[in-house]
């Protein structure tokens, strides 16, 4: 192992590490999309219901830090999912320039079928690999992350525990 920048021998576009990297993330997108479908949802859309349900963000401005969209994305995301009824926003009691985002009844149901359809989903795009090598490949991807240094990751750990945020307790008659 090495401290110092990984230099490749020559740098193509199909074999390369990029490639696979965004390659890979493709495939998951697409598969998501087409188990969100059902919803009303996108891959792109879930993580703002996911980042509400578990309270990681709850402004704007908190979910555009989080998911690294530029605020006019977020606007437009946020819009689309106000208009199809996921989610809807309000004026900050304690500070009235602050809108706040809140799930609505609709966002609630969708937020909890998430982990379920997106645990199938990896379970079944990580067919025939072992346990060990799924732990391998998160914490690789996790120090890969990690060396950006700007990057705080939203869910796992880096300590290699895998432990994450639980879904907030429901009231009763919820």
């Amino acid at each position: 192992m090495s401290d110092g920048p990984f230099v490749p021998a020559s740098l193509g576009v199909e074999p390369s590490l990029g490639y696979f990297l965004s390659t890979a993330r493709n495939v998951l997108a697409g598969r998501i999309d087409r188990a969100v479908a059902p919803l009303g949802l996108t891959s792109s859309q879930i993580g703002v219901i996911l980042l509400l349900w578990f309270e990681r963000a709850s402004t704007p401005n908190e979910m555009s830090r989080a998911l690294s969209y530029d605020t006019g994305s977020m606007t437009r995301m946020l819009d689309r999912l106000e208009k199809k009824g996921f989610l809807e926003r309000q004026r900050s009691q304690a500070d009235r320039r602050v809108v706040e985002l809140a799930l609505t009844e609709q966002g609630r149901t969708a937020a909890q079928q998430l982990p379920d359809l997106i645990a199938a989903e990896m379970s079944e795009q990580l067919r025939g690999f072992a346990p060990e090598e799924v732990a391998t490949l998160v914490h690789l991807l996790q120090r890969f992350i990690a060396n950006d240094g700007s990057t705080t990751p939203l869910c796992g750990s880096m300590d290699g525990t895998g432990k994450d945020a639980q879904a907030p307790a429901q009231e009763d008659g919820d």
